[in-house]
């Protein structure tokens, strides 16, 4: 008998086996999966989806019944609030826009022309600004307030409707002269006698004529119950209210009474639902009983598959016997996915020979997502060992799904990854290339201009949006640190130390980018306590303060002061409205990315073309240029 074939017998059983495996394995992925592949139908009004709590039924408790609207001709929508009709002119995620009741467009109307009592349900929203007619008192008047681009009835900019003159600009979310609970007859104690409103969405200028209601459903009843995948998110004006929203690669309107949330994911440009997103996600009884009976015969069969195979006598031939088989060798080029890259397989030897046996000397950070050193190959190059936190064999095999997923995106802002070590018994490991100017905190202790500073962080922030958003799964870092940035020859960001365990949240990114602003802006370290004491002081108008020494705060250019203010102040605002999804990573980027843009001159390379072009294959920039309230939901 040929020594290279198995007894006939064992052959047949070998082959009956392995074919049990496969139909088991058919089977398994035939299994109709819980989530839906679309998007539930939503109720319509001409070319408005109606999202709930919003309905036309009127069988609705009496929580759904302040959300009732009413459809006229099939186009118009109306919503009716304390004996008061009000036209709707757009749907946002936590408000809509509406028109003033039964009166024509104007360029002023008057205080009384807006009846509104806040309630449980709705309230009118920070995010308005007004501009007021013939104000006695000046002090009202805010002049930053008129940068804003205010459209008239005709659509033309205010400015050019009235002649130049808007009269008294006033964003409400200043607080001085109008609060949560009020209606506009409020500005009456001014000497004021008529007004104008445009909602103006977080991260723009540009104004919406009418009034933004901001709406939200009382903690306490049976509608505010919210999707597992989905976050309960405080109101801003109305007390005791809350709203369901989604959590990152999810979509719907985040309530269990409404269509909850549904996995979305994206690829080659269009946007993928439930099923299409992960087909190896299973649920319900179905899947249970079914398991139950075939997952005994899947591990019996593999287990005398494998037995059978592993006795099937091989003859050694003579190419085979050059083959290296000592240690130092065993490296391999193992290709993740066909078209990305190849990626290097190391030993975990190796890596501790690199690493000098990972000496504290060679330590360059240390955070929640492992350790990063700096090491040496032996072909004398020089390279960043990320030995990465893991607990468990579970996180060892997310982990390994991870690095595959994430050695297949290519942009200029992520470090190469040069290799890896899985090796059974030791923390996965990540190698990546090392940039020759080093960490961005050691570039922080030896003195960085401000221009390359912005450039970076914006950089950064324009890459992680890109991440979470333009990925399915999404990639989050969960760490993101200067002793994680690295600047290759010119300055340009090059991420590493992601962390790779899909259980992790977003929860702390908003925080950790923060931290990140607040330390080029100080020049130094953030701990909790310095991060409080720094935002103090910031909010406090001391923000001369903080800034790092070596920037000469005092001499920099006007622009470069204010452009340290902005960033100081989006450090702000990440701590403050991050953990509740009102400021996240795109509201971030797209302002960083709008400071890196403005720059030019004064020895300051503009990045604003070569971020573009970093982008131009993705709709990022869409994303960026969109209000935050959109990127929740599909466009309909």
């Amino acid at each position: 008998m040929h020594p290279l074939f198995l007894p006939s017998s064992s052959s047949s059983s070998a082959l009956f086996l392995l074919l049990l495996l496969l139909l088991t394995l058919q089977t398994l992925t035939s299994i109709s999966l819980s989530q839906p592949e679309a998007l539930p139908s939503l109720e319509k009004c001409g070319n408005y989806s109606i999202s709930f709590p919003f309905h036309l039924s009127s069988s609705f408790s009496s929580s759904g019944a302040a959300f009732r609207l009413t459809c006229a001709n099939s186009s118009t929508l109306f919503l009716h609030i304390n004996n008061q009709t009000y036209r709707v002119i757009e749907f946002f995620t936590d408000g809509l826009l509406v028109d003033f009741p039964s009166s024509p467009c104007r360029q002023f109307n008057d205080l009384r022309s807006f009846p509104f009592s806040t309630n449980q349900f709705f309230s009118i929203s920070f995010e308005n600004v007004v501009s007021l007619y013939d104000c006695e008192d000046s002090s009202l008047c805010k002049a930053g307030c008129e940068t804003n681009d205010l459209f008239g009835c005709d659509g033309r900019d205010e400015d050019e409707t009235s002649g130049g003159d808007i009269g008294c600009c006033y964003p409400l979310s200043d607080h001085s002269a109008w609060r949560p609970g009020d209606d506009f007859t409020v500005f009456g104690k001014y000497g004021c006698r008529g007004f104008s409103s445009w909602v103006v969405p977080r991260g723009t200028n540009r104004g919406k004529r009418g009034v933004k209601l901001e709406w939200a459903v009382p903690r306490n009843s049976s509608e505010a119950v919210c999707d597992p995948e989905a976050r309960t998110v405080n109101a801003t004006a109305i007390q005791g209210s809350v709203r369901c929203v989604c959590r990152d690669g999810f979509v719907g309107d985040g309530f269990v009474n409404g269509t909850g949330c549904l996995r979305s994911c994206y690829s080659d440009g269009n946007e993928l639902y439930g099923n299409k997103c992960d087909v190896k996600k299973h649920n319900g009884k179905k899947l249970t009983v079914l398991a139950g009976v075939l997952a005994p015969l899947f591990i019996l069969g593999s287990l005398l598959a494998l037995f059978c195979l592993l006795k099937r006598p091989v003859t050694t031939t003579h190419e085979a016997q050059h083959f290296d088989h000592s240690p130092t060798t065993t490296t391999t080029s193992v290709s993740f996915r066909k078209g990305y890259t190849k990626t290097r397989l190391f030993t975990y030897r190796e890596l501790e020979e690199a690493t000098k046996g990972f000496q504290d000397s060679h330590k360059l950070t240390h955070g929640k997502t492992g350790t990063i050193y700096s090491g040496n190959l032996k072909n004398g190059t020089r390279v960043i060992v990320h030995k990465v936190l893991c607990e468990n064999q579970i996180e060892f095999l997310e982990i390994s799904s991870q690095i595959d997923h994430l050695s297949a995106v290519l942009h200029r802002n992520l470090a190469r990854i040069i290799g890896f070590c899985m090796d059974i018994g030791y923390n996965p490991v990540v190698v990546y290339e090392y940039p020759v100017n080093g960490s961005l905190e050691d570039r922080l202790r030896l003195g960085l201009d401000w221009c390359k500073r912005v450039n970076i962080v914006a950089e950064v922030a324009g890459l992680l949006a890109l991440l979470q958003y333009e990925n399915y799964p999404p990639i989050l870092h969960n760490n993101i640190g200067s002793g994680y940035i690295f600047l290759d020859e010119d300055f340009q960001a090059k991420v590493t130390g992601f962390g790779l365990q899909r259980k992790q949240r977003t929860d702390t990114s908003m925080y950790d980018v923060a931290v990140l602003l607040l330390e080029i802006v100080t020049g130094s370290k953030q701990r909790e306590e310095t991060v409080t004491q720094a935002l103090q002081r910031i909010r406090s108008g001391k923000l001369e303060e903080v800034v790092d020494p070596s920037l000469y705060f005092h001499e920099q250019p006007v622009v470069y002061k204010e452009q340290i203010g902005l960033v100081a102040d989006i450090a702000t605002r990440c701590v403050l409205f991050g953990g509740d999804g009102k400021f996240g990573m795109v509201d971030a980027a797209r302002e960083l990315l709008q400071i890196a843009e403005n720059n030019g001159g004064g020895g300051c390379d503009k990045k604003g073309d070569g971020i573009e072009e970093t982008f131009s294959n993705s709709s990022l920039l869409q994303m960026i240029s969109m209000s935050p309230d959109s990127i929740y939901l599909p466009k309909t």
